[in-house]
Parts: structure tokens; sequence; C-alpha cells
């Protein structure tokens, strides 16, 4: 099979489990596993497959209390914060709105850059920004259509997680930079094991799960297998030969994909007025994204 071919395969299939989870998590909560005993159970999985890969691939540790003082912090914004605002929010809000929220994840990376990193922001992007911030502050406050299923608490959760994600984003990438991704990606699971440990093991122990349907169970493993697993292993082989820009495209095909199987499994209506607003975030999120022009030196 054509290389290019795989890699478009790969993106597609990653955007589409994406996609997917939305609506396939709100199957299993809360009417089966409240939100905080699901996490639990989806970074447990994580943290004993990534460990299992870590000990038979690598004997490479992280070294100093810099490093792992950016570890912790890593598993605490990426794991810990970051699931248990997804999974809190996504159990009260829509698979729509938690799915276009989640598409100011690039906006946040720039900020946190800007603001850790000390890079600049070109004035094209902080127009971006300024789109992209009033299309999700109209998604959560301007519930004008009656048909709308969001939930303002349940979209302000989901907010906090793409902030969340966006500054793991900018800690990591001096770790990626130092060790190979299974060294990292195995200890900030564990930190994040750790921090949603308390808050789920109370919800873990009070379901029947001898009582659970058989779609239950494929829901939750859908969730352990494909969204933490392999949705990961295909992402991180496929941005071995993916350019940003094409990345950036199966970015903005997870919200559309989330959509279609929400809309098609009857979880969410698609409004005109999240059309609009989806409309806002997109444009800003794509110009926050699109390169700055270079100035034109004179001969």
């Amino acid at each position: 099979m054509n290389q290019q071919l795989k890699v478009h395969g790969s993106l597609f299939l990653v955007a589409l489990i994406y996609g997917a989870n939305y609506s396939i998590a709100k199957e299993v909560m809360p009417a089966y596993v409240q939100p905080y005993g699901l996490i639990l159970l989806r970074v447990s999985g994580a943290v004993l497959f990534f460990w299992a890969v870590s000990l038979l691939r690598t004997k490479e540790q992280i070294q100093g209390w810099a490093d792992w003082r950016r570890v912790i912090l890593c598993g605490f914004f990426g794991i810990a914060l970051n699931q248990l605002t997804f999974f809190g929010g996504l159990n009260l809000t829509s698979p729509i709105n938690a799915s276009l929220i989640m598409t100011i994840t690039p906006i946040v990376v720039l900020i946190m850059s800007a603001v850790l990193l000390r890079e600049k922001v070109q004035k094209q992007r902080i127009g971006g920004i300024l789109l992209a911030c009033v299309g999700a502050f109209l998604l959560i406050y301007g519930k004008t259509d009656a048909k709308s299923q969001g939930n303002t608490l349940g979209d302000i959760l989901i907010l906090i997680n793409a902030t969340s994600y966006g500054i793991y984003l900018v800690l990591v990438k001096p770790l990626m930079q130092r060790y190979k991704a299974i060294t990292v990606v195995s200890r900030v699971f564990l930190v994040g094991f750790l921090g949603v440990l308390p808050f789920g093991l109370p919800q873990l122990g009070t379901p029947d799960y001898a009582a659970f349907p058989v779609h239950v169970w494929a829901a939750i493993a859908f969730m352990i297998i494909g969204v933490t697993i392999m949705a990961y292993l295909l992402n991180a082989w496929a941005l071995t030969y993916a350019s940003p820009s094409l990345l950036g495209v199966y970015i903005y095909l997870q919200p559309v994909l989330a959509i279609l199987i929400a809309v098609g499994l009857g979880k969410d209506v698609f409004t005109w007025q999240k059309a609009v607003f989806a409309l806002m975030i997109f444009g800003g999120v794509y110009l926050v994204s699109r390169p700055a022009r270079k100035r034109a030196v004179p001969a």
C-alpha cells in the first residue's frame, strides 16, 4: 500500500475514533458508570499498556528533578485535569458542543507558547484568537434555540479541558525532545492515574458490572483500547510522515465526524446557531494556525 495512503488512512481513523468517542461515552455515562469511574477505567488500562511497552522496549529513565517536575505538571494538565473536566463536562453537555469547543486547543497552545516560551504573536493570530473566543462564548452562553442540548457548566468544563490540554502540549514539548515518546507518556500517565484515583475510586465500586449489556462493555473497551491506546499509536506513527498542515485538516475533521455521528445516533441536534458559532471558531483557529506571511526583503 502507498505510504501516503497509509498516513491518510491512519489520520482519518484517529479523527473517526475521537469523533465517535463523544457519542459512545454518552452511552456509558451516567446510566452505567459515573464519569470519574469511567476515567479511572480508561487511565488504568493506558498505564498498564504504556508501562508494559516501556519496560519491554527501553530502559531509559527521566533524569533530574527539573524534568520530573515537568512530568508531574504534564500528568496533572494532560491527564488528571484534562480527563476529569472532559468526562465531567461531556456528562452534562452535548457531543456537538463538546467537539466544537475542543477545537480551540491550538489557540490555547499559541497563548501558552507566548506566555511560557516567549514566542511572538502576530496581529493576524490575535484576530483569530478573538474571533474563536467570541464563537466559543456564544456557543456556551447563546442558547437561543429551544432544541439546544448544551449545558453551560458542561461547556465550561470542556473549555477548561481544552485549555489544560493546550498547556500540556506546550509543557511536554521539551520532554519529547529529550526522551523517547513511550518513556514520557508512561510516566505522564502514571502521574495522571494517581491524580484521578481519589475521584474515580468511589464511583468505580458502585455499578453492577454483571448487569451491563454487551454494547456497554463494547463502548468501555472502545474508550480504553481505541481512544486511549490505538489512537495514540496511530497518531504517533502518522506524525512521523505527515506535515503540520495535513494534521490541521484532520483536526478540523474531528468535530464534523462527531456531529454526523451524534445526529445519526440521535444523541444531539445540529442547529443553525451552532453552525454559525462553529464557523466563527473554525475561522479563528484557521487564522491562528495559518503561517504568518514573510515580509519582502528589498533587493
